[in-house]
Parts: structure tokens; C-alpha cells; sequence
């Protein structure tokens, strides 16, 4: 019997474990070090930015998108349990009117956050996504999507940052990264607005 069938899968199941305890790894260096932390955007401005956001109006959101990186980005149709991209919000409750939301891409590919009402009784990351791994953005109320800009774009760049501007109602609202394959990596979070 050729041995090299045998070994064949132990050594893929071999290469997943490694590329899984890598990826862990480095979440939590990352978490150790406060890239994922509300601090983060200060952080990431130290390590020399490509841009900074104006002094924004209203109250600012400080958003944080990312992603474990080339090669560590397997997230696959259905995949919710194994986030392997992330979209934080601090604080992730504000007064209503004027908000802004200030978004840093620490990641290694370009993100987006775009802003969508959230339904009663729907929690976030549960909206269908269609054939090219996208949720509708029907009734969406703007989006962070320009490298070193305001409003609407074609994602932010590794190393940059986008923001917008909002007036929002009270109510709950999902921040989603729309780029096809993201949403359903874990690229979601909930932003509550109160009275």
C-alpha cells in the first residue's frame, strides 16, 4: 500500500490545526497589545497612519474592522461560528442626532462599514445574505467605505481610515461590513441609540 495516500489528509488536517492555533495566536497578541481594544485607533495612528479623521460633529464612534490577515481569511458560506474578521464599535451606545462614526482598518484587506436598521426581534449577524456573500442594503442610512474620506467609496485600505456622518433616531441599528464574503465572517455589530 502507498503510504503517501495515508499521510495525505493527516497532513492537511496537520496544516489546518497549525493555521488555527497561528490565527488564535495572533488574535491574542493583538489583544494583548490593544489593537482590539477601544484604544486602538490612538495605537494605530502611533504606528504612522496613512490619515487621520477631521474633528468630526456630534458624538464620535470610534470603529474598529479587521482580519487575521492573507491566507488566515478561509471564512466560508455559512461560517458564522468561526470569525476570522471582526467589526468593534465603542462606545456601542450614544444619545441620538448627530453621530459620527470614525472607522480604522488594522486589517489586511479593505473593509467598509455600512449602517442598517435593525429590526425588532433580529439580532446581528442573522440577515440572508445573497449569492455573492452580501446582505441586502435596502434602507441603509450611509455608509464609511472611502480611504482617507467621508461617505461612500470603494472600501477602506489596509492602514487607512473613513468616517461619516449620521443623524440617528433612537433605536438599534447594525454596522456591517458589505464586501462579498465578510458579512458572514463575523464583520457585524450592534449600535444603540438612545433618547
Amino acid at each position: 500500500m502507498n503510504t503517501d495516500r495515508r499521510c495525505g489528509p493527516w497532513l492537511i488536517i496537520a496544516g489546518v490545526v497549525a493555521a488555527l492555533v497561528l490565527g488564535i495566536a495572533t488574535t491574542m497578541l493583538l489583544a494583548g497589545t490593544g489593537t482590539l481594544r477601544h484604544g486602538a485607533p490612538a495605537a494605530w495612528r502611533a504606528q504612522g497612519a496613512r490619515c487621520s479623521a477631521p474633528a468630526l460633529p456630534g458624538k464620535v464612534v470610534d470603529v474598529t474592522v479587521s482580519d487575521m490577515g492573507p491566507g488566515m481569511m478561509g471564512g466560508t458560506p455559512g461560517g458564522h461560528g468561526m470569525r476570522t474578521m471582526r467589526l468593534a464599535a465603542r462606545p456601542a451606545t450614544v444619545s441620538a442626532g448627530a453621530v459620527s462614526l470614525q472607522v480604522v482598518n488594522t486589517g489586511a484587506t479593505a473593509h467598509e462599514v455600512v449602517v442598517l436598521p435593525l429590526p425588532s426581534g433580529q439580532g446581528v449577524g442573522e440577515r440572508p445574505t445573497g449569492p455573492g456573500g452580501k446582505v441586502n442594503e435596502a434602507g441603509s442610512l450611509g455608509e464609511a467605505s472611502r480611504t482617507c474620506g467621508t461617505g461612500e467609496g470603494h472600501g477602506i485600505t489596509p492602514g487607512a481610515m473613513g468616517w461619516t456622518t449620521l443623524t440617528l433616531r433612537p433605536g438599534r441599528y447594525e454596522l456591517v461590513c458589505n464586501l462579498p464574503g465578510h458579512y458572514l465572517a463575523g464583520m457585524y455589530t450592534e449600535l444603540d441609540i438612545s433618547r
